[in-house]
């Protein structure tokens, strides 16, 4: 019952995410709106615990997830062979592209701690 529940969570807010984006022509598509509009929902805990035990279920079965994706690369398979090393070019630029900002805004995010530890490492030598 409560992965039912957590279930209802994700796809109400994929779907408010979905609308939002629809009505304001944002840029990008509407379950990533709804996942930042569940980012902040996940403070509470009626939210928070269907949606988790949802996730583990399906983190559980996420195998299941990638045979639509084998099934497409064999339907077109000579695509791939005509586009692949393209293709995979993107992918592996994509995907350095991805860690690169992962990184850099990690240590955006980091740094006011970091000032705030040596600032605190400061005040105690100088007494």
């Amino acid at each position: 019952m409560q992965a039912l529940r957590g279930l209802a969570w994700l796809l109400a807010f994929q779907s408010i995410g979905e609308l939002l984006a629809r009505a304001f022509s944002l840029p990008f598509p509407g379950p990533v709106v709804g996942m930042l509009l569940l980012l902040p929902a996940l403070r509470w805990q009626n939210i928070r615990e269907p949606v988790g035990v949802c996730a583990d279920y399906l983190l559980s079965h996420l195998s299941l997830l990638f045979v639509p994706v084998g099934v497409g690369v064999m339907t077109h398979l000579s695509v791939v062979s005509q586009y692949g090393f393209r293709m995979l070019a993107v992918v592996v630029l994509s995907t350095l592209a991805g860690l690169a900002v992962t990184a850099l805004s990690m240590r955006w995010l980091n740094k006011p701690k970091q000032i705030h530890k040596q600032q605190k490492e400061h005040k105690q030598v100088s007494q």
